[in-house]
């Protein structure tokens, strides 16, 4: 740092490309800093107070706002006594894989007392997507909303919103979320359940102590809102909705959609939703409950409660209505589909299309040069000797895909790849298919113990791949909705029951289907997804119900280079944290 940093050639690049975004139409975005201070605060919910890891002091955590085509430094600095290490959720990260956040997958987890700067541009991206910690359960406190305005001068593809408003769902633990899930993996059983759910970290006036913690949202009549939904709940996917109001959506994980109207939604961890909220043309004299609550598909047990945050309208200056109080004012509650109301989570996803404009085209590979096909569930694990567990018949709870429960490594995925010492951390045989099929949504095997494996699938540059996600019946059918790091996927195809590669394909929609990087595989069901690796790297995939991943529902894809040099991971940053 001894010389002046006006002199340093990084300033006069930073300040050049400063100096051209003030031009009126930059064809460079501009590069946005933020620093993340990892550290612990007091909070109090439902009359408990304790010590969570946040961001800056926040919960949620800070709100980070940039363009496509801009380029984000964020320095994290941890202040704790965890290890810690940020996802940016749906980020490309075109050939930045070092910024991707999973610890263990593309980087080591940032020390206590350490920090690094994750890097990377948001390349042909818009809209909601959110950032979270990514190891073990920190993520319940440690996240918050990414908002990427169009480049400037391109309108959103509908009409320009009144106002615009985040927010982000999460699940409220009065215990310590860490203590939870290692007291489950070493008993084996299913962890306890949270709380409450949040909304923008409040519950809401339906919980006990807990009436001054809630959102409002304050409208004017006869305007158009932007809502920013965001799923960031550790393990429940959600319906949402607002009392007496319809909803339109007009986008999914960061990508425009087909708009269509709706009472109610469902969202999934890991998923984002924008819709807009018309507001009633004149004062209603009322106001709205806005609420959400579990689809439930499992069996095992689940927070049954719902989230509540009231939608207020402005009282025009001088009238009648304004000296009255808020709270004489008649509430109207929203109605809500049954907890495990399969049909209408089907109705409602079978709705979502891609845009498929001229400007924002679904490019989906038409053909295809690898077809994979993945079990994904529930199983177990021999418990050890000397040792009574909590799991299924006395075992442990597990999970997987094709039957491999992934064992986390203790060095980074990605550090091994890219310089080539991938003995003894992973394995490049990760099936593409089970190795023993049965039924899987029938009558389970008798066999529920899963195999352990640090397993990846390897894949030439440019593969176009279909992937075709099973859900099995081994402990109970279940939807599980799973994230793939690196890469948006189309959504061609879903029904119940298994899947029949005979039949079923000739339905799929290669046209206009929804692009998202989290997918809900049906509960007693299957999905198909196609992408194109054309991003080189390690790139995770996992359920984005975070119990799940802890008990190994989870694998890794690994992309080569390409040939040419835009084809190839850049080399890792000189910081990038050590194991």
């Amino acid at each position: 740092m001894g010389a002046s940093l006006l002199s340093s050639p990084a300033f006069l690049v930073f300040f050049s490309l400063f100096t051209l975004c003030l031009l009126p139409d930059p064809v460079l975005g501009i590069t946005r800093h933020y620093k993340f201070d990892i550290k612990l605060h007091n909070v109090t919910r439902l009359c408990h107070t304790k010590s969570i890891v946040s961001v800056n002091g926040q919960f949620p955590g800070p709100r980070i706002v940039a363009r496509e085509g801009d380029q984000l430094l964020i320095i994290v600095v941890n202040h704790v006594s965890n290890n810690i290490s940020i996802h940016w959720h749906g980020i490309r990260q075109l050939r930045s894989g070092w910024a991707d956040g999973p610890a263990y997958v593309t980087q080591c987890p940032i020390q206590t007392g350490h920090s690094y700067v994750y890097n990377f541009t948001i390349v042909g991206q818009r809209g909601t997507l959110f950032w979270h910690a990514h190891i073990s359960w920190l993520r319940a406190t440690v996240y918050g909303p990414i908002v990427i305005l169009p480049k400037p001068g391109v309108p959103y593809p509908f009409a320009k919103p009144y106002k615009e408003v985040p927010i982000i769902f999460g699940e409220w633990f009065n215990a310590d979320p860490e203590t939870i899930i290692s007291q489950a993996l070493q008993t084996g059983g299913g962890p306890n359940v949270s709380d409450a759910y949040t909304m923008n970290g409040l519950p809401g006036p339906l919980y006990n102590c807990s009436a001054q913690d809630t959102f409002k949202l304050k409208v004017k009549p006869g305007k158009t809102y932007l809502l920013r939904l965001i799923n960031a709940a550790l393990n429940d996917e959600l319906f949402f909705s607002i009392a007496n109001h319809t909803l339109t959506v007009v986008e999914a994980d960061a990508i425009y959609v087909k708009p269509f109207e709706t009472d109610t939604l469902l969202i999934t961890p890991g998923q984002t939703t924008n819709v807009l909220l018309k507001t009633k043309p004149s004062y209603p004299s009322a106001t709205f409950f806005m609420t959400a609550r579990p689809y439930v598909t499992g069996q095992g047990t689940f927070d049954n409660s719902t989230v509540a945050g009231i939608l207020e309208y402005e009282s025009p200056p001088h009238s009648l209505h304004s000296g009255i109080s808020i709270k004489m004012l008649p509430l109207f509650k929203s109605i809500l589909p049954a907890l495990n109301d399969t049909s209408f989570a089907t109705n409602f996803v079978s709705k979502l299309r891609s845009l498929d404009s001229a400007q924002f085209p679904a490019t989906v590979p038409q053909k295809v040069d690898k077809h994979f096909f993945f079990t994904v569930g529930l199983g177990t694990s021999p418990c050890q000797q000397n040792q009574t567990c909590q799991g299924p018949n006395g075992t442990k709870f597990a999970a997987s895909v094709n039957n491999v429960s992934f064992a986390m490594p203790t060095t980074a995925l990605l550090q091994a790849h890219f310089f080539g010492l991938s003995n003894g951390v992973y394995t490049p045989d990760f099936p593409s298919s089970p190795i023993i099929p049965f039924n899987y949504t029938g009558t389970p095997p008798n066999n529920t113990v899963v195999s352990n494996g640090t397993k990846a699938v390897v894949l030439p540059f440019n593969t176009t791949v279909e992937l075709v996600m099973q859900d099995t019946s081994i402990l109970g059918a279940e939807s599980h909705p799973l994230h793939l790091h690196g890469f948006n996927f189309f959504v061609v195809g879903q029904g119940f029951g298994n899947f029949d590669p005979n039949k079923d394909p000739a339905k799929f929609n290669l046209i206009d289907p929804i692009e998202r990087n989290t997918v809900g595989v049906p509960s007693g069901g299957w999905v198909a997804i196609r992408f194109q690796a054309d991003n080189p790297g390690v790139w995770f995939m996992h359920c984005h119900l975070e119990v799940h991943t802890s008990w190994g529902l989870k694998m890794a894809w690994i992309v080569l280079d390409g040939k040419l040099p835009n084809q190839k991971l850049l080399p890792p940053p000189a910081d990038l944290p050590k194991c």
